[in-house]
């Protein structure tokens, strides 16, 4: 069983916890839609993170929908003290399996009260206001109306924690006049790198940034050069890709989804892979190639 190194950690809000996680999204149907194909396989996932040393999971009540958020209660309520659940709200699932915004006080508040009675939990660690401006990535715009609200739920004792997702930089500056603002949750990986002056400033902040489809998400990376890496290494190209993103900055915290346990071995295995500066260099090309 591949273990974290627990010295390797960074805060997420009041938790101090390892760089590591896991991203729930994959334990859904297709799609993100409707139930897992093997319910005993998602179920064994989870276990198997928990086991392996992971400290902090993501996960939605807009994932099924309800579907991971029910997997995780059933399979790991009561919670150990030190595990961090992070969800999120701000969309909701059409019919078809549609992403749709959902940012009426009505919707954001029933999204909370969804997340807390399908977690089983009295208080969510921390939720992400996904930002849905644009269904192709962060688009510009107030997002006040909307963090207020969560901001309201917070005082109220529902949410310890705030984060942003598929934010701009100037969004996240808004928000911080509006609440403490703990991680930033956008689209990052080794050839999607528009966000790097971002994680930067956010780690002089000592705000944490977790990069989502940090392996490309629904189009998984491709690369001659991350290929020959991973060979030379005698590693995966994806376990070269979390071990890149862990050694960009110290402020990223990964949550990368499966549904496999042989794969979630295989990511947090990606946790002990050294990585020398001229590969890391030589990683670095990637993103100007794409």
């Amino acid at each position: 069983m591949s273990r974290i190194d627990q010295s390797v950690r960074f805060a997420l809000g009041d938790h101090s916890v390892k760089r590591l996680g896991y991203g729930a999204m994959q334990l859904a149907g297709p799609g993100v839609f409707g139930p897992p194909r093997d319910r005993d396989a998602a179920l064994a996932v989870l276990r198997e993170a928990v086991a392996s040393g992971v400290d902090h999971i993501d996960t939605s009540d807009f994932y099924g929908p309800h579907v991971t958020n029910q997997l995780i209660r059933e399979t790991l309520a009561p919670y150990p003290d030190d595990l961090v659940i992070v969800t999120k709200i701000g969309a909701r699932r059409g019919a078809d399996g549609s992403w749709l915004p959902a940012f009426s006080p009505e919707a954001l508040t029933e999204a909370v009260h969804d997340n807390l009675r399908n977690l089983g939990l009295d208080v969510l660690d921390v939720v992400n206001l996904r930002i849905m401006l644009d269904t192709h990535g962060p688009a510009e715009g107030s997002i006040e109306a909307p963090l207020a609200v969560l901001a309201e739920l917070q005082r109220r004792g529902l949410v310890r924690h705030i984060g942003l997702s598929n934010v701009t930089s100037a969004q996240i500056a808004e928000g911080r006049r509006i609440a403490a603002i703990v991680c930033v949750q956008n689209q990052y990986n080794l050839a999607h790198r528009g966000d790097d002056a971002l994680i930067d400033d956010l780690a002089r902040e000592g705000i944490a940034y977790v990069p989502f489809f940090p392996l490309g998400g629904f189009n998984p990376l491709q690369s001659s050069t991350l290929s020959n890496v991973a060979a030379r290494l005698g590693a995966t190209p994806m376990q070269v890709a979390l071990a890149w993103l862990l050694r960009r900055a110290a402020n990223i915290l990964l949550i990368p989804g499966t549904s496999s346990v042989q794969h979630l071995r295989e990511n947090l295995a990606a946790g002990d892979l050294e990585l020398p500066q001229e590969v890391l260099r030589e990683l670095d090309g990637v993103a100007m190639a794409a």
